[in-house]
C-alpha cells in the first residue's frame, strides 16, 4: 500500500533538474551559434558579391571617361593595344567569341550530358551507376590547361584530318569540344540528381497506364524535373563563358566579328588573361579595359543566372 500524502512517482532530485535545465541551456546556445555561423557565412557572400561589383564599377570608371558606352557597345573592331589613331574600343568580337565557344559547348555538352544523366537514373542498375557516375565526374578534376593542350596535340589534328579542310591552329571549333567535355559531368550529375528527386509513383503510374520506359523517361521524368534540368543548362553555360586557360590555348587571341569556328578567336576571358599578364602599365587607358571587360562579363553571367531563376520558379514541381 501506498502511504497518505506520498506519490507513487516520486518528484525528481534537484540535481536531475539543474542538469536538465543545464542541458537545455547549452542547446539553445549551440542553435543560436550555428544559427549566426550561417548567417555569418550568407553575410560574407553577399560582401564579397558587392565588393566585387564595387571594384568593377569603380575601376571600369576611368575607361567610360576616355571612351563611350555606346562606342563599347557597338564598335566592331577590339584593337586596344595599338597606337592612338588606330586604336578601337568595340567589345563585340570578344562577345562574339565568348558566345561561339559557349554555344559549342552546349551543343557537345547538352545532349551527352542529360542522356548520360538519363541512363544513370532510368535504365543503369545500382552497381553500374555506382562505377560510371564517379568516372564521369573524374572529368571535373581534371586542369583547364590539360584540356587546352588537349585541344592542340589531339582535337586540333584529328578534326583537320578527318573533319575540316583548312582549320588553323587556333580555333574555336576544338575549344568548343573541349569545353563542353569539361561541363558535361555539371550537367550529368545536377541532371541525375532531379531525375532521382521525382517520386517513383510517377513512374509506376505511367507503366500501369502501358508507358515504355523511353516514353516514361521523356515524357514523365524529364518534365517532371524541368526545373532542375534548366537550372543545370544555365549553370554550365555560365561555366563555359567563364573558362580561361582552355579557351587561351586552344581558341588564339585574335578577336574577329565573325562566325567562322575553324579560325581563332578572342573570348572576354582570355582577353582578361592577355592584359593580366603584367605587360600593361598599370593606370593607363589599355589597364581600365580590363575591368571594362569584366564588368560586361559579370553582366551577362548575372542576366544568365536571373533567367534561369525565373524558368525553374516558373516549372518548377513540388512533391509531397
Amino acid at each position: 500500500m501506498i502511504p497518505i500524502g506520498s506519490s507513487q512517482n516520486p518528484s525528481p532530485s534537484g540535481a536531475s533538474v539543474e542538469g536538465a535545465l543545464a542541458g537545455r541551456r547549452a542547446h539553445r546556445v549551440r542553435e543560436v551559434l550555428i544559427h549566426r555561423g550561417l548567417w555569418a557565412c550568407a553575410l560574407l557572400s553577399v560582401l564579397v558579391t558587392a565588393g566585387i561589383i564595387i571594384v568593377l564599377l569603380t575601376q571600369s570608371l576611368p575607361f567610360f571617361q576616355n571612351v563611350s558606352v555606346w562606342e563599347f557597345l557597338t564598335d566592331t573592331k577590339w584593337v586596344p593595344l595599338a597606337d592612338d589613331e588606330y586604336r578601337r574600343f568595340g567589345i563585340l568580337p570578344l562577345v562574339c567569341g565568348t558566345l561561339m565557344i559557349a554555344v559549342g559547348a552546349c551543343v557537345v555538352a547538352l545532349p551527352i550530358g542529360v542522356g548520360s544523366a538519363l541512363f544513370l537514373s532510368e535504365y543503369a542498375p545500382t552497381w553500374l551507376r555506382n562505377i560510371v557516375k564517379p568516372i564521369l565526374e573524374i572529368l571535373a578534376g581534371i586542369p583547364t590547361i590539360v584540356y587546352g593542350y588537349f585541344a592542340l596535340t589531339v582535337v586540333t589534328p584529328f578534326l583537320g584530318e578527318y573533319v575540316f579542310d583548312g582549320i588553323k591552329v587556333f580555333n574555336a571549333a576544338s575549344a568548343s569540344i573541349v569545353v563542353g567535355i569539361m561541363i558535361i559531368p555539371m550537367i550529368s550529375s545536377l541532371c541525375e540528381d532531379a531525375f532521382s528527386m521525382v517520386p517513383n509513383s510517377l513512374r509506376q503510374g505511367a507503366y500501369a497506364l502501358g508507358a515504355r520506359r523511353m516514353s516514361v523517361a521523356l515524357r514523365v521524368v524529364f518534365p517532371a524535373a524541368l526545373s532542375g534540368v534548366v537550372s543545370s543548362f544555365i549553370l554550365a553555360v555560365s561555366r563555359a563563358i567563364g573558362e580561361t586557360m582552355a579557351v587561351s590555348l586552344a581558341a588564339g587571341s585574335l578577336p574577329n566579328l565573325d562566325l567562322d569556328i575553324l579560325g581563332p578567336v578572342q573570348t572576354m576571358t582570355a582577353y582578361i588573361v592577355q592584359i593580366a599578364l603584367g605587360d600593361v602599365p598599370h593606370g593607363t587607358l589599355e589597364y581600365h579595359t580590363l575591368f571594362a571587360v569584366g564588368l560586361v562579363l559579370f553582366v551577362m553571367t548575372w542576366l544568365m543566372n536571373l533567367v534561369a531563376h525565373k524558368i525553374s520558379g516558373r516549372f518548377a514541381e513540388r512533391y509531397v
